[in-house]
């Protein structure tokens, strides 16, 4: 089913629409897609193909659009230079160490955020709690995706089948204990990026005679909120750029 990039009709206060019309064209551009039709692009920003020609037009006189003979549109190089200078300038680390600080302080457990790459995970960034369960995961050690909660969110989130699987993309959440070791329990929220890419997992982790399930459970509102906290800062953050701090050996 096509999405749409659907603008207000009204621009905020002190902003120019003419211009948010505009930008809003450059993320009609989705995943491996390289020309895209004008109707398509009409469609997807919910503006009508004149006028969204005529933006396509003004774009392209900048180079952040390019024209083929058939009409279609791509990303130019000028849309291209602004990416990779957001890349550069992007530091991942200084966006999720206060989320982890913050689900730390709220929790008094162990904070950690994970990401992957095909069937293993690895810890990126860890905070501990004031009662958190030190060294019960090394930064960088590479673990399973299905045991332990923070590898599960992931599995769900990726569409793995399977009734754990519905379960887990249904509440938005995982507790599992004694599962990956044997004293330690977690509870973990996948984070995701643009068009639902999946960037890792965010865990509060402790020890199991502490963490019970229940206790776990009333954490759920904290780590799904600093999962979409992650989720929407690191959106323009391509998955292969995180994955660009880590990589298995």
């Amino acid at each position: 089913m096509e999405r749409s990039n659907r603008t207000p009709e009204t621009s905020a206060p002190g902003t120019v629409q003419a211009v948010t019309r505009a930008l809003s064209l450059l993320t009609c551009f989705w995943g491996d897609e390289v020309y895209v039709p004008l109707h398509v692009l009409a469609k997807r920003s919910g503006m009508p193909k004149p006028t969204t020609l005529r933006l396509a037009r003004t774009l392209a006189a900048s180079r952040f659009l390019v024209q083929r003979e058939d009409g279609a549109w791509r990303l130019g190089p000028a849309a291209a230079l602004i990416g990779s200078r957001y890349q550069a300038q992007f530091d991942a680390h200084a966006v999720i160490e206060p989320v982890l600080q913050e689900l730390a302080t709220a929790s008094g457990e162990s904070a950690s955020f994970f990401i992957y790459e095909e069937d293993i995970r690895s810890c990126l960034m860890r905070c501990e709690g004031p009662q958190g369960l030190r060294r019960h995961v090394r930064l960088g050690e590479l673990l399973p995706l299905d045991r332990g909660s923070a590898g599960k969110v992931i599995l769900a989130a990726l569409g793995r089948p399977g009734v754990v699987y519905e379960n887990i993309r249904e509440r938005g959440f995982c507790v599992t204990r004694g599962e990956r070791s044997p004293d330690a329990a977690s509870i973990s929220a996948a984070v995701t990026g643009a068009r639902g890419t999946v960037l890792g997992s965010v865990s509060i982790s402790g020890p199991a005679l502490r963490l019970t399930t229940a206790r776990l459970q009333k954490f759920s509102p904290h780590v799904v909120r600093a999962a979409a906290k992650l989720s929407y800062s690191l959106s323009g953050m391509p998955a292969a750029s995180i994955r660009s701090t880590w990589h298995p050996a």
